[in-house]
């Protein structure tokens, strides 16, 4: 594993554990050149997981479009990077666990709308009015109205 900080080749594992979703490996490392530590993370490489897009067009699974399109949603809003993580975890594991290979994006936002709802209302409308394309300022309120209903 190369150093981030220096480019050095050669570190040394000081610490292994499995990590707080259970389905990677957490390791501390120090380089042996620098001295300075970094943390890795192991996890088992699967199967590629195709993507169906609205052009039914298919991609490779990509976790950072998942991501940063959390990310937006949330900025300026009072959820840690360590949720966002969980959240993502949560969404990975409903649809990798399904015997399709495929999934829709369809599938995938309204996965990440389900959890991001119970997480924090405001990242959910922002992430809803991307995501479902609102047209107008009625289609806003509508959504805003079931978000209501819901809590």
């Amino acid at each position: 594993m190369k150093c981030p900080f220096c480019g050095n080749e050669n570190t040394k594992v000081v610490d292994s554990r499995a990590a707080e979703d259970n389905y990677s490996i957490r390791r501390r490392r120090i380089c042996e050149v620098c001295g300075k530590r970094f943390t890795t993370y192991e996890k088992v490489e699967t199967i590629p997981f195709m993507v169906i897009k609205k052009d039914n067009t298919r991609e490779p699974y990509d976790r950072s479009k998942i991501e940063s399109g959390i990310l937006r949603a949330c900025h300026k809003r009072p959820v840690s990077v360590t949720q966002v993580n969980q959240l993502i975890d949560q969404v990975e594991a409903e649809i990798f666990t399904r015997d399709e290979k495929e999934v829709t994006t369809k599938e995938i936002g309204e996965c990440v709308m389900d959890k991001l709802k119970d997480l924090e209302a405001v990242a959910y409308v922002r992430f809803a009015s991307v995501y479902r394309e609102f047209k107008d300022v009625n289609t806003f309120v509508d959504e805003l109205k079931n978000l209501l209903k819901y809590n």
